[in-house]
Formats: structure tokens, C-alpha cells, sequence
């Protein structure tokens, strides 16, 4: 690589780390040629964006399925159709109680929570699925029964 390419790289890398971290000022090209300061750690969980996964559910079946929540689980947020943490650890909560749950309530809908609640909908809903952790159409199909029947 050429040496005004290297600059060049150089001066992009350390100007986008310095917008991430939040400092306009320290983009420019002399931020480039002595070392670079030391940057505070940022959390992951800080800069993450709030997953929300409705597993093929419409914003209308969600927000039935967070009433549903509300009512029986101790959800707590908004009502507005999009399954994020909240939800999820609500939805954990009657996983762990009921459908053999064993994780965190953490509120990310990993594979344990997909398998119990692949059992919830086995057991009620018309699943006939493998209980396998993935949220695939059969899956999808039996949540969104679910959703119209809470």
C-alpha cells in the first residue's frame, strides 16, 4: 500500500472511531499523526439497538400478545406490537412456570426460549413441529394462531 493510501486509511479509521465515540473534533487529519489518545469502553448493551423479534407476527397479534402479558406476566412497557426484552422476559417468565423453560429471564428469545415455547404451542396452539429451537413456518404458523386466540 502506498504511503499517502496508508494516511489516508488511517485518517478514516480514526475519524469514524472518533464520531462512534462521539468526538467531532478529533477527526481531523493531525488526529492522525500522533497516537492515538485513549478511548473510553463502551458497554455493548449501551450502543446496542433493542432487539425486537416477533417471530412473523403483524404489529396487531403482537400488541394482543403484550395485552395477553400485561394481563397474566408483569409486562410493563408499551403496548406498540413490537416483541422487544420486555416482552420476552415477560413471555420467559410463563415459559420457565409452565412449558419447562430453564434460562435466564433474560428477554432474548434464544433457543431455550424457542423450545419452550414451542411447546406451549405444541401443547395448545397446533405445533407439529420438531421442538428444536428454530423459529421456522411451522413455528411462525402456530405463534400467529396464538397471538388471535389470546
Amino acid at each position: 500500500m502506498r504511503p499517502n493510501a496508508v494516511t489516508r486509511t488511517l485518517v478514516s479509521v480514526t475519524a469514524a472511531a472518533a464520531i462512534f465515540a462521539g468526538g467531532l473534533a478529533g477527526a481531523g487529519a493531525s488526529f492522525a499523526a500522533s497516537a492515538p489518545a485513549a478511548q473510553p469502553a463502551v458497554a455493548a448493551e449501551a450502543v446496542a439497538p433493542l432487539a425486537v423479534q416477533n417471530f412473523g407476527l403483524s404489529a396487531a397479534q403482537a400488541k394482543k400478545v403484550q395485552r395477553w402479558l400485561k394481563t397474566y406476566w408483569g409486562y410493563h412497557g408499551a403496548i406498540d406490537g413490537a416483541l422487544g426484552t420486555e416482552s420476552w422476559k415477560a413471555f420467559q417468565r410463563c415459559l420457565k412456570k409452565y412449558w419447562g423453560y430453564t434460562g435466564q429471564i433474560d428477554g432474548k428469545p434464544g433457543v431455550n426460549t424457542v423450545k419452550a415455547l414451542q411447546r406451549l404451542l405444541k401443547d395448545i396452539w397446533g405445533y407439529t413441529g420438531r421442538i428444536d429451537g428454530k423459529a421456522g413456518a411451522k413455528t411462525k404458523a402456530a405463534f400467529k394462531r396464538f397471538a388471535d386466540g389470546v
